[in-house]
């Protein structure tokens, strides 16, 4: 899934119910350890002043003990002096330990919850603590959506008749199977979701823009045996018909048709269905780290893959909101979609998880968002990145500032938009996040940090543990030493994140053969036996343990023996007052080895083309060998349905102008420019005439 994804949930989701009590140990344990900072604070430095200052307090208790209650004063002021030394050490060595420990007590509080037991919530699946809410408090809101607002108890009946109505087929979904799940972002996609969820069927969340190849792709790699769809996305299920009747995978339309024969419409059984379903009714998982539902990988890379979502990890999303600072009170606009992590788990089953309410769009318009803001009361935004960078690209506007928003929760937001968002839309909070859909690490920056996907402590990696070791670009693989073991990266240095395979952090895979989810791991890592998943992402975590992500493996290019990291490119360019948006990938050129430096671009609106104007800032900011060899301008970016940029594709269509529709510029060492690059030039090149 990558970053746009936010998978795990802080680590939380891994391991068996029974072992909830482990942070919490951990965080004890950790409060104990730290009173004793063994460096002391550098001389004339505001911790050395603070802890003199700490000491001239513990005397004064002293010399105050000459009158009445010396030895009640000596105590007290001794004691408040002491803590005056200790706190400003800490101060100085470890400035973000209260934010480590409190996020920590957070973390253990929402992991003890979901677990049930003691001080938590009941046990089971997410359908049955769904139901077990709606009973609770049938009037609380849920969901704002197409068809007006849902509380609680509205939507329990939803999911009901969905249920009953699946119960009342033929051969109805039972303990599990798969079924697919294609409805867009509507609330009709929550109750289909729970509905075959109550029945033990496990829905596989289907992409709203896949073609026909594609779709028949993901039902047969999850190996469904039915495909639930709204009648609004049957036109992409129905030329598959013949095929999908051959493999045996019925097809059940949340409509009333007609559709062709063997196509089950299903609304006249959802118009007689009982609209009552038990939480005892529901079917209940004998261990919550079997496959609860199935998310496709992006498939950026290749073709899209069912990773397995557990039980456990879904219910663990109960508390994401929690855990980010957000309450019951709050509202929540949701426009990411549902078929993926972000928007399923953490979006609706995070507002379940603290009585929020969702308020769900079926696509993001930056135009009208800050008017859905104020109309819907909106008080927390999850994003993507790009979401963020839509709305900084926005004409200004009045009431801009105008608004109850006070925290923005996502992936994948470069620090430049993070600065400009606040910066012009007012103090809102920002919770960035790292996390994948099959991972088992996730990263929280917590401490609003821009650039920084999260923290790296020793307190946070007592729950989440998780490595970096250096990676070598050209073998695409782990470097090792003369043992065959992976060398940990240093601080400051970019590296392979990854994550031990375990008890308490299973990585479950993907649905079909083994190969595929072998390809993830790392064995022989540290020690002989061991496992490690491998994220694909490469990251940097500096000397105050801030973890930020770097590239992607497929990404990062080697060129005149160096390694090029995309996002660093991206950030240099972006900062030429000219560009709008850029995307940086890597390209080869006949006669040539590596790959060569391209950058699809944007411009801002007004601005022309500035060849020897943006030469001259990438030599201020960009290495030689960085520095991107060929542009491309655009009208705009092309998107995947997740907001994730077209790499795959822009790297396939090359630099050839034969080939390539827009405007095409080289760099041009002798001008300090970049050019046009027209037919006649990039022959020159293919045939070894001209050097880059």
């Amino acid at each position: 899934m990558g970053r746009g994804d936010l998978g795990d949930v802080g680590g939380l989701s891994r391991g068996r119910v029974t072992t909830v009590g482990v942070i919490e140990e951990g965080v004890a344990k950790v409060g104990t350890a730290k009173v004793g900072v063994s460096a002391p604070p550098r001389p004339g430095g505001r911790g050395a002043m603070a802890a003199a200052l700490g000491a001239l307090g513990a005397l004064g208790g002293l010399l105050g003990g000459l009158g009445r209650g010396a030895l009640g004063a000596l105590g007290a002021l001794g004691a408040l002096g002491a803590l005056g030394a200790v706190l400003a050490l800490q101060r100085r060595l470890r400035p973000h330990l209260w934010a480590d420990l409190a996020f920590a007590v957070r973390a253990a509080r929402c992991r003890r919850r979901a677990g049930g037991g003691p001080g938590g919530g009941p046990g089971g699946s997410v359908a049955a603590r769904f139901l077990r809410l709606a009973r609770a408090a049938p009037a609380r809101p849920f969901l704002r959506g197409r068809g007006g607002s849902q509380p609680l108890g509205g939507a329990a009946r939803a999911v009901a008749r969905v249920a009953n109505a699946l119960r009342a087929l033929r051969a109805p979904p039972g303990p599990g199977d798969t079924v697919g799940l294609l409805v867009g972002n509507e609330p009709r996609f929550v109750w289909g979701w729970f509905g075959l969820a109550a029945l033990g069927a496990r829905p596989a969340f289907l992409g709203t823009a896949l073609r026909p190849a594609g779709l028949r792709h993901c039902l047969r790699g999850c190996g469904a045996r039915a495909v639930l769809v709204s009648d609004e996305l049957f036109g992409s299920v129905e030329p598959l018909l013949p095929t999908l009747r051959e493999d045996g995978v019925a097809v059940w339309v949340l409509g009333r048709g007609p559709y062709p024969p063997g196509v089950v419409a299903l609304q006249e059984l959802l118009d007689t269905a009982s609209d009552q379903l038990e939480p005892e009714d529901v079917w209940e998982p004998r261990d919550m780290n079997e496959t609860c539902l199935y998310i496709f990988t992006s498939g950026t890379t290749g073709l899209p893959k069912a990773a397995r979502v557990s039980h456990l990890k879904s219910i663990m999303c109960l508390g994401f909101y929690e855990l980010v600072g957000a309450s019951s009170g709050d509202v929540v606009y949701l426009a990411l979609p549902l078929y993926h992590m972000a928007g399923a788990l953490l979006g609706v089953v995070g507002c379940l998880g603290i009585g929020a309410t969702c308020v769900l769009r079926e696509k993001f318009s930056a135009s009208q968002f800050w008017d859905d803001c104020r109309a819907e009361g909106v008080t927390v935004f999850q994003y993507i990145g790009e979401l963020c960078r839509y709305l900084v690209n926005q004409p200004q506007r009045p009431g801009e500032r105008q608004h109850g928003l006070r925290l923005a929760v996502g992936s994948g937001l470069r620090p430049d938009v993070w600065r400009s968002f606040q910066q012009r839309f007012g103090p809102i909070r920002i919770v960035e996040t790292y996390g994948m859909s099959e991972g088992n690490v996730t990263l929280f920056n917590y401490t609003g940090t821009p650039g920084a996907v999260g923290r790296g402590s020793f307190i946070y990696k007592l729950f989440s543990p998780f490595e970096i070791v250096r990676f070598d670009v050209a073998t695409g693989a782990p470097e090792r030493d003369r043992a065959g073991r992976c060398i940990r990266a240093g601080p400051g240095e970019t590296g392979l994140l990854i994550a031990p395979v375990t008890p308490r952090t299973p990585f479950l895979g993907y649905a079909g053969p083994p190969e595929l989810s072998e390809q993830k791991l790392l064995r022989g890592v540290f020690a002989e036996g061991d496992a490690f998943f491998n994220t694909g992402d490469l990251v940097e975590q500096d000397r105050d343990q801030f973890v930020r992500f770097r590239d992607r493996i497929g990404d990062t290019f080697r060129w005149k023996g160096e390694n090029v990291a995309t996002t660093e490119v991206a950030e240099a360019l972006l900062a030429h007052e000219s560009l709008q948006e850029a995307t940086v990938y890597g390209v080869t050129v006949p006669g040539h080895e590596g790959r060569a430096g391209m950058a699809a671009l944007v411009l801002q609106p007004g601005h022309s083309m500035d060849g020897p104007g943006l030469f001259r800032h990438l030599e201020q900011l960009l290495p030689p060998y960085a520095r991107p060899r060929f542009l491309r301008v655009q009208e705009r970016l092309e998107m995947t349905e997740t907001f994730k940029q077209q790499k795959v594709r822009l790297a396939q269509e090359g630099a050839d102008p034969g080939i390539v529709p827009d405007p095409l510029f080289l760099l041009d060492e002798a001008s300090q420019s970049y050019i046009p690059l027209d037919p006649k030039l990039w022959e020159r090149l293919r045939a070894g005439h001209l050097r880059i």
